[in-house]
């Protein structure tokens, strides 16, 4: 009996650690390599402008001093800049107005086109004209969403993301060396060049593995937004979104910009009002894009729809009350942008965006030793 216990536990300490072994493992190590060095090149060019944009507003603060130093207006001073812009700007395709905020501390305009234009925060003045592909941070932000290539771009970036994936996932499990042999299998080596490349490479790879796989996979859900929104409405059992209220008729009237924006407010109280959306013919609405407290989108979620002519809130949504599968979806971009957790996460996301190309080059440089040894 005691013998049998020791040949049993004997069997335990030197049985083999669980590892992906033979052909699967084989094919799934070229698959490894060979998706690395191809996709993994646009990956990492992807990643790289992504770190860029996590810093953008810096960067829009700093390449247009004329954008900086500005104090935030007060209530009139907005409400009268609101009038101006109303009527100056629709006739060329204005689409909505970001509210000067400490961050862009300026009148933010969008247009159909994908003009941008900036005004001074209480005179409404024009100090900025972006086009939309007028500069380095427009064209990294187009190559970063749709790859230069419009809706086309956008099909193919959902497949590189899904690729990347696949890459984070079949890493680990060609790496996977036992609980035992972890500690032995991190540690970074100088020679020869293969062993250290390998190293290399899978140490960075193991240690930063969620940070990786958090931002890869916020990148890549958010091309899919409205199916994933679907989804995990429908895991979580999440009731329907409120409907928009009814549209109303546009009138050639005067708009009290102060009346609406404090009506808005009222049915928010504590949101920060962030971006407008003007009346149009055939809708005469107002909405108002709104960060209640502990939203974590940027711009919020949260919406109130006015009446503008009379100041009346046609309807609200308060984000934070959602279910938990759609605040899961609305955490998303956030995340990914880093717009939530402050300089620290967006810095750690900074970092995780060059990493693929560290990958790249290690990688490559593994595969050229090693083909350089064999030959």
């Amino acid at each position: 009996m005691a013998a049998g216990v020791l040949i049993q536990a004997d069997a335990t300490v030197t049985a083999k650690p669980w590892r992906l072994r033979g052909r699967p493992r084989q094919w799934l190590q070229r698959l490894h390599l060979w998706l690395g060095l191809s996709v993994g090149l646009a990956y990492a060019l992807i990643a790289l402008s992504g770190s860029a944009l996590a810093w953008q507003k810096p960067w829009l603060r700093a390449a247009y001093p004329q954008l900086a130093g500005h104090a935030l207006p007060d209530a009139a001073q907005r409400a009268a800049v609101l009038a101006r812009i109303t009527e100056q700007w629709p006739a060329q395709g204005l689409r909505a107005a970001d509210l000067p905020l400490a961050g862009l501390p300026v009148w933010q305009l969008y247009f159909a086109d994908g003009t941008r234009r900036y005004l001074d925060p209480a005179s409404g003045d024009l100090l900025l004209t972006r086009p939309p592909d007028g500069d380095v941070l427009a064209l990294l932000y187009d190559w970063h969403l749709h790859l230069l290539a419009g809706e086309t771009g956008e099909e193919v970036l959902g497949v590189l993301g899904w690729l990347a994936l696949f890459l984070l996932v079949s890493g680990p499990l060609l790496w996977w060396p036992g609980r035992r042999n972890l500690g032995a299998s991190l540690r970074p080596h100088a020679q020869p060049p293969t062993r250290r490349w390998l190293s290399w490479h899978r140490s960075m790879g193991v240690l930063t593995w969620p940070l990786l796989v958090l931002v890869s996979l916020t990148g890549t859900l958010m091309i899919y937004g409205t199916g994933t929104g679907r989804l995990l409405r429908a895991v979580f059992a999440d009731p329907p979104p409120p409907p928009r209220p009814a549209a109303i008729a546009w009138r050639n009237a005067p708009i009290d910009w102060a009346e609406v924006l404090d009506a808005a407010q009222r049915a928010l109280p504590g949101a920060a009002l962030h971006r407008v959306a003007l009346p149009q013919a055939g809708n005469g609405q107002v909405s108002i894009r709104a960060q209640a407290r502990g939203e974590w989108h940027q711009v919020g979620r949260s919406t109130i729809w006015l009446d503008p002519w009379t100041a009346t809130v046609l309807g609200h949504y308060d984000a934070t009350a959602d279910g938990l599968g759609t605040r899961i979806n609305q955490a998303v971009y956030p995340l990914h942008s880093a717009g939530v957790g402050g300089r620290a996460w967006r810095i750690a996301v900074t970092a995780t965006g060059v990493l693929p190309a560290c990958f790249l080059v290690t990688g490559f440089l593994f595969w050229r030793a090693r083909t350089k040894r064999r030959g």
